[in-house]
């Protein structure tokens, strides 16, 4: 349908007419995302004269039509000036009962104030999809959207949580987050002023029908129930996204540690549900794994402490059911063929990472499923289908960032000893992190561990006085290359050799490398130069 047509008529149509005109231009364009360039000033034009249709009072069935029309045009960002205003998003606030602009306390006394009709739920979903499109879309509508407190209305209206329905309350948290996401400066009002963390934890505990029997432990979800219905997993994870915005920030404070203990449970909860899809619940389960990584590292503790559901006595009565489904976790997202580890696994071993360098139980549940003691040594330990091998193999990835995150794991498994580590991944694989850490003479790190001794196996006892420490595994013995040389021939090999690396230094091709007293690199000349630390103690005045 041609748009002069439509502003044509629509300067002179009324109400029943303005909602036939438009509901023609839904239907042939419900499916547009892309549009002609040509058109964008007519596109900005119905755009006002939609919102101006809208500023008027009208029924619940045109209102919808014109909101229709408006989310369908919010998706070209190019078109929005006259929504991303003062009057267009009170519009838009108004329509979605957030009472965007309003003082404080009238918010607070009028959150969906009256039972809707189905009609009018359905425009309150179409102005709070608009209001996701436009704050996406437009710089100028987030900033508008902070001065008329529209984040304000939003935490209101989380406090009728119970009874939102489904799309209400689905768009009203992906407003929430698109908001907190966007405007940073917004985080810090909604967590001192609007308690939007508390509010979210809430939300939270309804979808995912948290009943505590303990301070922070929740009832263990009942194995023969359901899976989570679809529609509470997407409110779960609009919620959890939000949540995870406004905890990227450092808060402290008896309040805040309740708080964040309080939502470590809830999230322990998550991990153990299932949703309708496998492909759903590894998507939940993605995010509580990002929130987690949020919260103080203390707070882990509450993941393994239910006494109500016990746990085992080798780990100290602590339950590790949850730990065991974050190793799954991990392991899937290794085999994940194709999968941005960056984004996808680095999260999660982040997260293994301090709970065991801070939680002595978790990192011996963890390194008896990730690295068992040794018995084949014959096979190199980036070789083969382990969790340790897929581990060891990520410590050469050609991303940086994964690969210092998986060797960082696994030293932290080894409990910073650089000895134990090398006997699990062999010198090769452990040479990017030693250089990182300064730890190339050996050592340990810095973080202190307990003193329980790692056992070797018989097997592995014996084996290693034969293990290639570069590999990390017994070689086959090959053929001394210069067992039947003269010692003329040695020298000559020796000497041609030394020649060709002074060549490849003086051409800057390479450059020879030594490590000093202190395990860190330096150039071979240096290192050469430094004259031992006198580590002899002195009692003399």
């Amino acid at each position: 349908m041609d748009l002069k047509n439509i502003l044509t008529q629509l300067e002179t149509a009324n109400e029943e007419e303005v909602e036939t005109l438009l509901l023609q231009f839904n239907r042939e364009n419900s499916h547009t995302f892309t549009f002609n360039q040509k058109e964008e000033a007519l596109r900005s034009k119905l755009c006002q004269s939609v919102l101006t249709v809208l500023g008027r009072q009208t029924q619940p069935s045109c209102q919808k039509t014109c909101l229709e029309t408006l989310r369908i045009l919010s998706r070209d960002k190019r078109v929005l000036a006259p929504v991303a205003t003062r009057e267009g998003m009170l519009i838009l606030g108004r329509l979605a009962r957030l009472h965007a602009g309003e003082e404080g306390d009238d918010i607070q006394k009028t959150p969906q104030e009256h039972a809707q009709s189905e009609e009018e739920e359905r425009v309150v979903v179409e102005a709070l999809k608009c209001l996701c499109n436009v704050v996406y879309n437009s710089s100028a509508a987030q900033q508008v959207s902070v001065e008329i407190k529209l984040a304000h209305g939003l935490c209101a209206n989380l406090h009728t949580v119970r009874t939102w329905h489904h799309e209400v309350g689905l768009f009203t948290l992906r407003l929430l987050f698109l908001l907190s996401a966007l405007q940073t400066d917004v985080r810090g009002s909604l967590r001192r002023e609007w308690h939007a963390v508390r509010l979210l934890s809430e939300v939270l505990e309804h979808t995912l029908d948290v009943r505590w029997v303990g301070p922070y432990e929740a009832a263990c979800p009942d194995p023969q129930a359901l899976p989570m219905p679809a529609e509470d997993n997407e409110r779960a994870m609009e919620a959890l996204k939000a949540m995870f915005n406004l905890t990227l920030s450092n808060a402290s404070g008896e309040e805040d540690d309740h708080q964040f203990r309080l939502i470590s449970a809830i999230l322990r909860h998550l991990l153990m549900l299932k949703t309708e899809t496998e492909e759903k619940t590894e998507e939940a389960h993605s995010h509580a794994i990002n929130l987690l990584n949020n919260l103080p590292v203390s707070c882990l503790d509450v993941l393994i402490d239910v006494p109500v559901q016990g746990g085992q006595e080798k780990y100290s009565g602590k339950n590790m059911d949850v730990v065991q489904v974050l190793i799954d976790f991990m392991e899937k997202r290794i085999d994940k063929q194709g999968s941005n580890y960056k984004e996808g696994l680095t999260p999660v071993l982040s997260l293994l990472t301090e709970g065991s360098r801070h939680h002595r139980e978790i990192r011996r549940y963890i390194k008896a499923q990730v690295l068992p003691p040794l018995k084949d040594v014959k096979i190199r330990p980036e070789i083969g289908t382990a969790i340790r091998n897929k581990l060891v193999r990520l410590m050469t990835h050609v991303d940086m960032g994964v690969k210092q995150t998986a060797a960082e794991f696994l030293f932290v498994l080894c409990k910073e000893s650089v000895d134990n580590l090398l006997k699990y991944t062999g010198y090769g694989n452990a040479a990017g992190l030693l250089v990182a850490r300064g730890l190339l003479a050996g050592g340990r790190g810095e973080t202190q561990y307990s003193e329980d001794e790692d056992s070797d196996t018989e097997e592995y006892k014996s084996a290693k006085p034969f293990i290639n420490p570069i590999t990390g595994h017994v070689e086959e013995p090959l053929p001394n290359p210069i067992e039947e040389m003269t010692e003329d021939q040695k020298e000559y090999e020796a000497q041609k050799l030394f020649n060709m690396f002074d060549k490849l230094s003086r051409q800057n091709v390479i450059r020879p490398m030594g490590v000093r007293p202190d395990g860190t690199l330096a150039p071979l000349e240096e290192t050469l130069c430094d004259p031992p630390k006198d580590n002899s103690g002195s009692d003399s005045d």
